[in-house]
């Protein structure tokens, strides 16, 4: 029987216009997504970060706040979209018929 580590390996990721990071942690098993976030403290860091309107995933998936952390989990804070991309295509389309 495999025996459950006593510590997981994470990172958690972010990125902005000017800057990029990713934090490394050891946590406890069964540790959340919003936990390790927190627990990174890259919130202090990236004032930005709204937990209540950005999506976040794990290895580009989204998931809940509430989603567990398994070993070597990378969690990503996703920024919001500045432009819906199916109308920005509508919109490229529409210029090439021209």
């Amino acid at each position: 029987m495999l025996q459950e580590p006593e510590l997981i390996s994470i990172e958690v990721a972010y990125a902005n216009a000017d800057d990029q990071v990713i934090i490394a942690l050891q946590a406890s098993p069964g540790i959340t997504v919003e936990g390790a976030i927190r627990r990174s403290g890259i919130q202090q860091r990236f004032v930005e970060i709204d937990l209540t309107r950005q999506k976040v995933g794990i290895f580009s998936r989204p998931v809940a706040l509430t989603q567990r952390l398994r070993h070597k989990d990378r969690v990503e804070i996703y920024r919001p979209l500045l432009a819906d991309p199916k109308e920005m295509r509508r919109q490229r389309a529409k210029r090439a018929t021209q």
